[in-house]
């Protein structure tokens, strides 16, 4: 059981579902969300931290992967009604599931050994966070509430995709990244059932119509001679086991887009 990656992905889905909410029609959502100033001057040092650890990397842009895990319980108390309450049920049982993930996740942060019985009580009440999230993702996506749903996908660059993010109706990531043959491509994908049925994942070109299915939510692609292109797209998906799907072949799934070069300018005579 890893419930280091469980406590991880409840954290994570919970700060995207604050910033897609309360994003949607205020900009500057961060400075009204409930969180007094010094606060988020802390989370923007920590920020700037990053940014100077990382000066050879890719550093998370939004300012709520910065904050601690009682800060998100103080926005979510201070803007349960409406949607979040909508999403997430009951307020005082929502803070019991909160309040037990927190401290279980400091107990894990300080490489404690997690009892059999706090183990399962972080899978399930992760999971019980994520699926509630994803259903209610699903009824505002479509009228539909029996399909997985991609939470997250980031590639091995520290490209992002999640919900929110996108220009139109095109689940897809611009990366303006440029790859050369034999380059090395890795995504790590988050993604949710709404009966927590077990999910296979693929990484393909987006016309491959057989892609290479694995129950493991970490991809590889490695990129050859023949992707070489001004544009050059790779679909990450998703599927149940069901025998139907939301889709042809998969029940959703995210493009990401790169430019391929040649490894060297050939000269011809």
């Amino acid at each position: 059981m890893d419930t280091t990656q469980a406590l991880r992905d409840a954290e994570n889905a919970l700060r995207d579902f604050i910033a897609l909410l309360l994003s949607k029609d205020n900009p500057d959502w961060v400075s009204h969300c409930g969180i007094a100033p010094d606060r988020i001057e802390r989370w923007k040092e920590r920020k700037a931290t990053e940014a100077k650890r990382q000066e050879t990397g890719v550093v998370e842009e939004r300012l709520i992967y910065y904050a601690d895990f009682y800060d998100l319980k103080t926005i979510l108390k201070r803007n349960w009604a409406g949607e979040f309450s909508a999403a997430l049920g009951d307020w005082k049982t929502f803070e019991v599931y909160i309040g037990e993930l927190e401290k279980l996740r400091d107990a894990d942060a300080h490489r404690r050994e997690l009892l059999p019985h706090q183990k399962h009580l972080v899978l399930g009440v992760s999971g019980e966070i994520r699926n509630r999230i994803v259903r209610y993702r699903s009824k505002m996506e479509t009228p539909d509430d029996c399909f997985p749903r991609i939470e997250s996908v980031r590639d091995s660059l520290g490209n992002l995709w999640v919900p929110g993010c996108d220009k139109g109706d095109l689940k897809a990531v611009g990366t303006n990244a440029s790859l050369r043959p034999g380059d090395i491509l890795e995504f790590v994908v988050t993604a949710t059932d709404p009966e927590d049925m077990p999910l296979q994942y693929a990484v393909a070109i987006t016309a491959d119509s057989r892609p290479e299915w694995q129950s493991n939510a970490n991809l590889r692609f490695v990129i050859g001679e023949s992707h070489i292109g001004r544009t050059f797209c790779l679909e990450v998906s998703i599927r149940s086991p069901r025998p139907y799907h939301a889709r042809r072949s998969n029940d959703d799934s995210i493009i990401f887009i790169y430019n391929v070069l040649p490894c060297s300018k050939t000269t011809v005579a």
